[in-house]
């Protein structure tokens, strides 16, 4: 900007003092020429008049006995004003010598010139920058007074020159004087503009264009100098009003810009607080949808079918750990892609390892094949996208892992392994709430010793089956079996045998029965099988393999056991042929148990009408029924009671 304001001044002083300097050159050349001209004109009149002068004085009479022209020559050597300029006066003859000379010593000599200028015609006049030259021819009529002889011919010619007039010098050195004059006026003219320039024009300019860089590099409180009531002032004052303006409006931008920023933060806050609110009613709805059902199985299929809705997871398998201690596939996501039931051992693959550390494991890319999945080749699994394992602790206790799969690469955010790591802690909550449900109905349901159901269990199942039997018109058997001699096995070897004894033989009893019959301990050591659709005499025959198995199976080496043999004592009831309802069938049975009992033990007694009148009365052992036979006591069965 400075050097724009020194540019703007040279270009007003060239504007103002470089035509002023020519127009005054221009003038005093011009005036120079007409000077010259005019004192070149006025020479040159001088000079015709001063060789007609001249030559009008050789017109004149001489005085006898005077010398040649005389009083020309006089009048010649005079100093007057008018002969002053008078360099050269002769008189040539014809044949080129000098007749008569100003300078007395150039007669009688020829003329170096003699030739150019008797070729001269008439009256000529030439004139120079060393002065004006008048040749005039001279003789006749005019000279015939003096020369006789040679009136008739021509006397010869007058040169008269003249050199420099002295008003030519004068008017030059007056010109001279003139031209340094305007040069140094122009010079002092100059420096007088550049003066003014600089100190009313260039310096404002300056001072201003260096407050428009600093306002311009973003310094808006800097002002321009306002002093003054000229145009450049008033440009300053208007440049300071614009730039209070401008401080007025970036005070104002900068209170808009900061309002903006708080207003994105609050946007901010109030996206964050929507998310969460999203993220914790989608949570809400997942703990309320899991603690719907307690059942396992349900359980794990309203995770999947939550996830797979609410979290937008195409890609899904949640994990349990089993009694062996390994993953083990519950459910999958796409269903049918043979996954379930798959295995994996702690440690191994993203699952395992999430599993070991208990932290969740999450792989941004799986084209490397670090899915476990992709490895196996299992179905279903993909090898490209991105997957993310989160392991289900509850407690300190690992309950399984939780596979979340996309086909996208890096398609997981911070925030959603947040979210998807308390959807994880609220499935193990979920599951361990499911699997104390199952413990505690199994301990409900369940002999805690023998591992089979109980008596609420027995009589549960037993309404179910009477009821399937009573509505669909087929047959159920009912036995009863208990152990023999076990008070006197109790107070020989201990509770603890005893209790072992019970064990083995439910065990022969579970392990011998049908799927669909049920084993249940009764009370004490007697329990209960029921068998669906079988026919009296079939129920016979399975009573009496299972007293032949426990007899062969459970053996304790105690003292006072002969034969350290386990015996049992079976009694049979029938439906619809002993009894119709649940206490008619377990009366029956219990009257055939006891009658095996007084028989000897050891042995297998079906239901006869009577055997409930007597329950207490001796026997007579007879031939069984067609359908109910009853065995012969066993050879190596336990001493009786």
């Amino acid at each position: 900007m400075a050097l724009g304001s020194e540019t703007i001044g040279r270009k007003l002083l060239w504007s103002i003092g470089l035509p002023g300097l020519v127009v005054a050159l221009l003038g005093v050349g011009h005036f120079s020429r007409e000077t010259r001209q005019a004192v070149h004109e006025g020479t040159h009149l001088e000079a015709l008049a001063l060789a007609e002068f001249v030559a009008s004085t050789f017109t004149q009479p001489q005085a006898p006995g005077a010398a040649p022209h005389a009083a020309v020559a006089e009048v010649l050597a005079s100093d007057t004003r008018l002969f002053r300029s008078v360099e050269d006066l002769r008189v040539l003859m014809p044949n080129g010598r000098i007749r008569w000379s100003r300078r007395p010593a150039e007669q009688g000599h020829p003329h170096p010139e003699a030739e150019r200028l008797s070729a001269t015609g008439p009256e000529t006049a030439r004139s120079s920058e060393h002065g004006t030259e008048v040749v005039r021819p001279l003789g006749g009529p005019e000279c015939s007074g003096c020369h006789a002889s040679d009136s008739a011919q021509r006397m010869g010619v007058l040169q008269v020159r003249l050199g420099e007039p002295a008003m030519h010098r004068q008017l030059q050195a007056v010109f001279r004087d003139a031209l340094g004059a305007m040069v140094l006026f122009v010079g002092i003219l100059a420096l007088v503009t550049w003066l003014s320039l600089r100190f009313v024009l260039t310096r404002p300019l300056k001072r201003l264009s260096e407050a428009m860089g600093r306002a311009e590099s973003g310094d808006l409180l800097v002002r321009a100098d306002a002093r003054g009531t000229d145009e450049i002032s008033r440009l300053g004052a208007a440049f300071n009003q614009m730039l209070a303006r401008l401080t007025s409006m970036k005070v104002e931008e900068i209170d808009t810009h900061r309002d903006l920023e708080l207003v994105k933060e609050k946007l901010a806050l109030k996206d964050e607080l929507e998310e969460r609110l999203r993220e914790l009613s989608l949570l809400f709805d997942v703990a309320r949808s899991l603690n719907t059902t307690l059942e396992l199985d349900e359980l794990l299929a309203r995770i999947t079918r939550l996830v797979v809705e609410r979290l937008h997871i195409p890609d899904f398998t949640i994990m349990l750990l089993n009694e062996e201690g390994l993953l083990e596939v519950k459910h999958a996501w796409p269903q049918g892609q043979g996954l379930e039931g798959h295995t994996f051992a702690v440690g191994e693959g993203a699952c395992g390892r999430a599993a070991q550390s208990r932290k969740a494991v999450y792989l941004p890319d799986l084209a490397d094949g670090t899915s476990i999945f992709a490895r196996r080749g299992l179905g279903g699994s993909t090898e490209e996208g991105s997957l993310l394992a989160v392991p289900m602790v509850h407690a300190e206790t690992l309950l399984g892992v939780i596979n979340f799969q996309r086909k996208e690469t890096a398609s997981f955010s911070g925030e959603e392994i947040e979210l998807f790591t308390a959807v994880a802690d609220q499935a193990a909550t979920a599951v361990t709430n499911a699997r104390l449900h199952a413990e505690t109905v199994k301990l409900t349901l369940t002999d805690a010793l023998t591992g089979v159901p109980n008596r609420r269990h027995l009589f549960q199942r037993l309404d179910l089956e009477l009821a399937r039997a009573q509505r669909f018109g087929v047959p159920m058997a009912l036995l009863m079996v208990d152990v023999d001699h076990f008070k006197r096995l109790n107070d020989l070897a201990g509770h603890r045998a005893g209790d072992e004894t019970l064990r083995r033989v439910s065990d022969v009893l579970r392990t011998r029965a049908r799927k669909v019959d049920t084993v249940g301990r009764y009370g004490g050591e007697e329990f209960v099988l029921l068998l669906p659709q079988v026919s009296k005499a079939t129920a016979f025959e399975v009573a009496e393999t299972l007293r032949r198995a426990v007899a062969e199976a459970v053996m304790l080496n105690r003292p006072g056991l002969p034969g350290g043999h386990v015996t049992v004592s079976i009694g049979v009831s029938h439906y619809p042929t002993d009894a119709n309802t649940q206490e008619g069938l377990v009366d029956c049975a219990d009257s055939a148990l006891y009658c095996s009992k007084r028989t000897g033990r050891n042995r297998v007694t079906a239901f006869e009408a009577g055997m409930e009148m007597h329950p207490g009365r001796e026997r007579s052992i007879a031939a069984p029924p067609t359908d109910a036979p009853t065995s012969p006591p066993a050879s190596s069965g336990i001493a009786k009671a």
